[in-house]
């Protein structure tokens, strides 16, 4: 199987599962699903479905890395 890598924001769908977020992240399928789990990640559940919106995804790394956009 080939690995799809993302070059740009652009490039992530709009909502990403723990497949996707393994990849954008380069962890673990389990440790994706690990932080899916957590309290403070923006995950929306859809029935057994775990996914995050592409705009929560960035707003929690921007949030986690400690990045402040410019006012």
């Amino acid at each position: 199987m080939d690995r799809k890598e993302y070059t740009s924001l652009e490039q992530i769908p709009l909502f990403l599962d723990a497949d996707c977020l393994a990849l954008v992240l380069g962890i673990s399928r389990a440790k994706a699903y690990q932080l899916m789990h957590d309290e403070t990640f923006p995950t929306l559940r859809i029935g057994r479905r775990m996914v995050v919106r592409k705009e929560q995804f960035i707003a929690w790394m921007d949030k986690e890395s400690g990045f402040l956009p410019e006012t």
